[in-house]
This record gives structure tokens, C-alpha cells and sequence, in this order.
């Protein structure tokens, strides 16, 4: 009987290990990274490209909400132009109005959280809390955009030698916008394709190219504009010029990578020491409210904590400069 029981428990892990490699490559070949290359070249060939084209507004604004009178208002204040650069920038089909309201919805179950908290605790604490999540979803959002940038930014080598071994090979450099957005993987395609459609648009060629500099906000990106543009004006070798530039960006992505190292221990530091004490006092907080609630019911407390807090913030504030190393 025992040795039946442990053959059916080898058996039936077995078959759960090929059960779930049987999955993976299924999901690989119709769903990895070649299957949708290979896709994305048969409908190259097949010449429909009308399912991956980026749909884009020939209006010259965005709006920032659904209701004509909400848009009207959002567009008249200057923040909102600055959150839809963010929403454009990170990459997020979201409107402006969508985001208000997403932080004004955390705000309000944050409110009600922190009145219904039993725990002693301070008016600006319960309001610095409240704030904090307000500023969530716009937090989420930045750091979206931080990783699309990082990742369009490994892809510009690529990019950029894509585009000269095109033009090497006799496309027209309109035809290699189109080549690159169907070729190249995203997030960097779908700003290639929008440029493209912009330009079938009737929208011209370096305008095009300005406000994809303007969606994706790299220096590098700006060098590869300018250096189209400037060709296009004076003449040369486009080619040879992408693929110096190709070879300049891997090299600082190169040395960007070696300082990231080299600078993890002190950012790591900087991470630590500035937790450290919020930590330690939600700890006490939970643990012995009665020790802590001498800091917010005395006044000397009260000058403590926000000497405190300052201090934090210069201190987060010098060992941000101190790490962050610009290359």
C-alpha cells in the first residue's frame, strides 16, 4: 500500500511539472516575444497594418475630461497641462479629469480611515497621512514614467542602428518610421508609429519628430532628432551618424550602469536612514501608544517632532544630491 501511495505522489508530480512546462510553452510560442515578432513581419508582408496602428486625435489639444465644461476648466488651469504631459509621458490612457478624481477618491477613504483609527495621534500626522495618499495615484504615475523612459532608453542603441542599416539598405527615411513602429519592440514602437501617423496626417516631418521628443523628454532622443533634422537640411551621411550616435549611447548607458553600482551601498543608506525613524515610530506607536503620545500633548514634544522632521528632510534632501550622479 505504501509503495502504491509514493509511486501515485512521484506520478502526480510528474505530471503536474509537464503539466505546467506544457503550459509555458504554449504560452511562449503563441504569446512570447518571437511569436509576435514573426506576427508582427507577417503582417508586414501581408500589408495590413491597420489592427497595430496607434489611433491618434487630429484635434491640436487633448482633452482633459469627458464633460465639454470639465475640459473647458481643466484647460484653463496650468497643473493640468503639467499631470496630461505626465499621463502622455508615462504612457497611461488615462485623462486628466480620471486622475483628479482617482486622488480625490483615495483622499476621501483615507479621511474616513483615519477618523475611524483608535490610535492616538496627532492632527498633522492624520493630515500629513491624508495627504500621502492623495498624492498616491500621481506617485504611481510618475514612477510608470520613470520606468518607460528607462526602458525607451535601452532601446534607442537599437533604434538608432535599426534606422542606418534602413537607410543602408535604400528605404526612404519615411519607410523606415514605418519599419521601425512594426519591428522594434514597444514602448519605443508605438511612439514611432505615432509619428508616422502624424506625418499621414499632413502633420510635417520635424514637427512630428519635435513632439516625439516632447512625449519621450531624453537627451538622447533629442540628439537623434537633431541630428535627422540637421541632415535633412545640410546633407551627409544620415547612416554613419546614427550609428556613432548608437555607439555614444550604449557607452553611457554603459557608465550610467557602473555608477549605479558603485552608488547602490549610499543609496541604500539614503533609503534606510530616512525610513528608519517613521518606522521605528509607528512601531512604538503600535506597541506603547502612552510612551509616544508625550510628543504631540506636550509642547516641547511638539517642537521635537517638527525639529525632527526637518532634519529628516534636509537630510534626505543632501544624501539625494550626494548619490545622484549625472552622466
Amino acid at each position: 500500500m505504501d509503495i502504491l501511495f509514493y509511486g501515485f505522489i512521484v506520478f502526480l508530480f510528474a505530471a503536474v511539472i509537464l503539466g505546467i512546462e506544457g503550459v509555458y510553452l504554449w504560452w511562449v510560442n503563441t504569446h512570447g516575444a518571437s511569436a509576435q515578432r514573426i506576427a508582427r513581419r507577417l503582417q508586414l508582408m501581408s500589408g495590413n497594418q491597420a489592427r497595430h496602428a496607434e489611433r491618434i486625435s487630429i484635434l491640436k489639444l487633448r482633452r482633459f475630461g469627458r464633460n465639454d465644461l470639465t475640459d473647458r476648466l481643466l484647460q484653463r488651469w496650468r497643473f493640468a497641462h503639467r499631470l496630461d504631459r505626465l499621463l502622455l509621458q508615462s504612457g497611461i490612457a488615462w485623462s486628466v479629469e480620471r486622475l483628479l478624481l482617482c486622488s480625490g477618491a483615495v483622499a476621501l477613504i483615507a479621511v474616513y480611515l483615519v477618523m475611524q483609527w483608535s490610535l492616538p495621534l496627532p492632527l498633522p500626522g492624520r493630515v500629513g497621512i491624508v495627504l500621502l495618499c492623495a498624492f498616491l495615484p500621481l506617485l504611481l504615475v510618475r514612477r510608470t514614467r520613470t520606468r518607460r523612459l528607462a526602458r525607451i532608453e535601452e532601446q534607442l542603441p537599437d533604434a538608432a542602428d535599426f534606422i542606418a542599416r534602413a537607410l543602408r539598405a535604400g528605404h526612404s527615411f519615411s519607410n523606415v518610421l514605418q519599419i521601425v513602429g512594426n519591428e522594434l519592440p514597444e514602448p519605443l514602437s508605438g511612439e514611432f508609429r505615432i509619428a508616422r501617423e502624424e506625418i499621414n496626417y499632413g502633420v510635417p516631418l520635424g514637427e512630428a519628430l519635435h513632439n516625439m521628443a516632447a512625449r519621450i523628454p531624453l537627451t538622447d532622443l533629442r540628439y537623434l532628432v537633431i541630428a535627422i533634422l540637421i541632415q535633412r537640411e545640410t546633407g551627409g551621411n544620415l547612416a554613419e551618424i546614427l550609428s556613432n550616435i548608437g555607439h555614444i549611447i550604449r557607452g553611457r548607458l554603459r557608465l550610467a550602469a557602473q555608477v549605479r553600482v558603485l552608488s547602490a551601498e549610499g543609496r541604500m543608506s539614503a533609503w534606510i536612514l530616512g525610513l528608519l525613524p517613521f518606522a521605528v515610530g509607528a512601531m512604538l506607536v503600535l506597541v506603547n501608544p502612552g510612551y509616544v503620545m508625550v510628543l504631540w500633548t506636550d509642547p516641547i514634544g511638539m517642537k521635537l517632532l517638527w525639529t525632527a522632521l526637518v532634519m529628516i528632510i534636509v537630510g534626505v534632501i543632501w544624501l539625494r544630491k550626494v548619490i545622484r550622479i549625472r552622466i
